[in-house]
């Protein structure tokens, strides 16, 4: 009688340390996971700023190019020497490299986009699932 005694004590004792390690466990999980999610938005927080700077990079010489563009058509009309082919090579080159940062900004605002943790929203549903299996089979 006493040994029967004496293992439900124990038990008892071990499902209370049970339920411990599970508080503490899942604690230090939700804090990684939280650590996770900062870090995952800090990455994409600094894509989409280089992408938005690139977009404004592209601003900037579209508008020299707008402004390029201008002093050709003026040369051109004003005189028939090569002045104006100089100015439209000009125009060209900025329209170019406008376009070349435009694409890059979009490529750097797609990958930034959703804002979203997803590799922690992830893990947390594989975590989720993981204790509902545990939960299930200790049921059992």
């Amino acid at each position: 009688m006493a040994s029967t005694a004496e293992s439900s004590h124990r038990s008892e004792a071990s499902v209370a340390e049970l339920i411990k390690q599970l508080s503490e466990q899942s604690s230090r999980l939700a804090r990684q996971e939280v650590e996770l999610a900062k870090a995952e938005l800090a990455i994409k927080g600094k894509r989409a700023g280089v992408g938005a700077g690139m977009f404004g990079g592209a601003g900037v010489f579209g508008f020299y190019a707008l402004g390029a563009l201008t002093a050709a058509a003026v040369l051109a009309l004003a005189t028939a020497v090569t002045a104006w082919l100089a100015a439209l090579i000009v125009t060209v080159v900025l329209a170019v490299i406008a376009g070349i940062l435009a694409l890059g900004g979009k490529r750097e605002v797609a990958q930034a986009t959703p804002p979203v943790p997803e590799q922690a929203a992830e893990s947390v549903k594989e975590d989720v699932q993981w204790a509902k299996t545990r939960a299930r089979s200790a049921r059992r």
